[in-house]
């Protein structure tokens, strides 16, 4: 999936998906169809306090197209947030390889549940 396809388009959100404080929400496009949404929220969770959160959900025709690596480094560069975490499952192989194309790493704080990765601007 060439890179210059993949655009986002800035949405309302919900509360609980960007349009909370501090939050950001986009439809993800490629070219002229829609593949899903990202969004950050400023969330406040042990053992990380107060940090902004990303999540991504692409459609099922759109997964597996390498959508998901441009779309987590469109939506850190244009938050604003020096510092970005995502949230995941330890079992999904696919998001975390897109988080780490992206620039995420690991985040090795102890008292994680989830697998939870890092991006840092610059």
């Amino acid at each position: 999936m060439p890179a210059d396809t993949v655009a986002l388009v800035a949405g309302k959100g919900s509360k609980s998906s960007g349009g909370g404080p501090g939050g950001s929400y986009w439809h993800i496009h490629v070219g002229e169809q829609r593949a899903g949404k990202i969004f950050i929220n400023v969330i406040d969770e042990s053992p990380l306090g107060q940090h902004a959160s990303i999540q991504i959900f692409l459609n099922q025709r759109s997964q597996g197209r390498r959508i998901g690596r441009v779309a987590y480094r469109l939506a850190c560069e244009a938050c604003g947030y020096d510092t970005v975490y995502a949230h995941m499952r330890k079992s999904n192989v696919a998001s975390r390889r897109a988080a780490e194309e992206a620039g995420f790493v690991a985040d090795e704080t102890p008292g994680h549940t989830q697998l939870v990765m890092v991006w840092r601007r610059g």
